[in-house]
């Protein structure tokens, strides 16, 4: 059977039945649009924004509408880029800076921008040169972090009309030249030095303070013991003086000759042949204590 066989089998109504069942299923396709999770698209009508596609089955108008754009919401990462910066001391750093980023609004990122790329990282390099040049060498060592938090947030105010959000601001490294390194690493060790003698004048210090405190706390102690000894002698010359005054001179006479014979039973107990003067006066004065001892007795 030939072609001619088949349209005449067909006849003129079925042709264009064929033709009306192909036009509707090519309907069909124009007008349904199936959108992934990870993508938007924007659909244009005669040139002009008619609507943003969001995942799933979406409808449009055939032959009237199209999709002029598809984009892909997923986050991106800008390649690592490296610019020079001058910070307020003087000092060239170089900034090895990475972003990234996603597209929220793609209506706003496909007719107000045409390279997002380029143009996110001409604006992150203006950013960091600016904010580095407010702060000295030591800050941006120190203040990553706050650094990094600064720039996020100007690059995100900088293209909010672009329809993209900033998820995240790294900066990788700050590189010095040769000639500023070796200058910090003599800076370091000059401090590193007088920190050490620092602590070695605080320890001369805090051995002589101590020296000085141990010598007065002898002195102290010397003192106090004196005091006691002075308060002790005074107790027993007042403890003399109450009993001469009770009971007169005699009891002091009695008390001296005591001493006296003890004096001299200690000095007959020595070892040898010993040789003792006795003057007339002291034998006269034992007779007067011997006597007193046996009027005690």
């Amino acid at each position: 059977m030939d072609l001619n066989d088949i349209l005449n089998v067909i006849g003129g109504g079925g042709l264009v039945t064929l033709l009306v069942a192909g036009f509707i299923i090519l309907c069909i396709f124009k007008g349904v649009r199936i959108v992934s999770q990870s993508e938007k698209h924007v659909v244009e009508r005669f040139g002009r924004l008619r609507a943003v596609l969001g995942p799933g089955i979406n409808f449009i108008v055939p032959f009237l509408d199209r999709v002029a754009h598809e984009i892909s919401i997923l986050e991106r990462q800008l390649p690592n880029a490296s610019q020079d910066a001058i910070t307020a001391d003087n000092v060239l750093v170089q900034v090895e800076t990475s972003v990234f980023y996603r597209i929220i609004e793609p209506e706003k990122t496909v007719y107000r921008i045409r390279d997002v790329d380029a143009a996110i990282a001409t604006t992150v390099a203006g950013i960091v040169r600016a904010e580095i040049g407010k702060m000295e060498l030591d800050d941006v060592q120190a203040n990553r972090s706050a650094l990094i938090s600064t720039i996020k947030a100007s690059v995100e105010d900088a293209v909010d009309n672009w329809g993209i959000e900033v998820t995240r601001a790294e900066i990788l490294d700050v590189n010095l030249d040769q000639a500023t390194r070796d200058a910090m690493l003599q800076q370091l060790n000059a401090e590193r030095e007088r920190r050490a003698a620092v602590t070695r004048a605080e320890g001369q210090r805090r051995a002589v303070e101590l020296a000085a405190d141990a010598d007065l706390y002898a002195a102290e102690q010397t003192a106090k013991a004196r005091r006691v000894q002075a308060d002790a002698e005074a107790y027993a010359t007042g403890v003399v003086a109450a009993a001469i005054q009770a009971n007169g001179l005699e009891a002091a006479q009695y008390q001296v000759a005591l001493k006296q014979v003890e004096a001299f039973s200690q000095l007959g107990q020595g070892q040898g042949q010993q040789t003792i003067v006795v003057p007339a006066q002291a034998l006269e004065a034992f007779s007067d204590a011997f006597k007193m001892l046996r009027g005690r007795g």
